[in-house]
């Protein structure tokens, strides 16, 4: 059975793995857990998202010695139309081979992403106050809020997922 590592604690981000990894490969064995991303908080830039998804999958991945790593990572990335809330996935195997996939770019809000920046807080956290909820990012999240869980959080994270797996499921598409 293969043995995935997941570079977070966030039941949501281990449910999105769990779930695309098997639909790829069938049963496997998803372990949680924590590591650091080494970029903001909040990363404020696609770069900033990237490398903190590829910093959690090699952390989880030599932490469990497991046969994947799996880092998934959310921030902003400010563009000429706004800021987007997007999400970004990194998988690595124990060959060093890395699969990668984004994941749908929310169209923000200016007052929240402001507050963001200002407050120096995780959007989860202004969220849940703006909300007056508490532990928004480990339920529907964000984007499905602004869906009305038309798009949870999980399947945010899932469908990227899949399509970062398509490295290893269709390897001879990148020979």
């Amino acid at each position: 059975m293969l043995k995935i590592a997941v570079g977070s604690k966030n039941p949501v981000k281990i449910e999105a793995v769990k779930s695309g990894f098997e639909k790829v490969f069938g049963n496997c064995e998803i372990i949680g857990v924590s590591v650091p991303s080494q970029v903001s908080e909040m990363p404020m830039s696609f770069s900033e998202i990237s490398q903190g998804a590829k910093n959690r999958a090699l952390g989880a991945l030599k932490l469990l010695k497991a046969d994947y790593g799996v880092g998934l990572e959310g921030g902003f990335n400010k563009t000429e139309l706004g800021t987007f809330l997007s999400g970004f996935v990194a998988i690595v195997n124990k060959d060093g081979i890395w699969g990668y996939a984004g994941g749908e770019g929310l169209f923000m809000p200016e007052k929240i992403v402001t507050k963001v920046k200002l407050e120096k807080k995780e959007l989860g956290d202004v969220m849940d106050e703006i909300r007056g909820l508490k532990n928004t990012k480990q339920q529907e999240g964000c984007v499905g809020y602004f869906t009305n869980n038309l798009i949870d959080r999980k399947e945010s994270f899932e469908k990227p997922v899949i399509c970062a797996l398509s490295r290893f499921s269709k390897s001879e598409m990148f020979e």
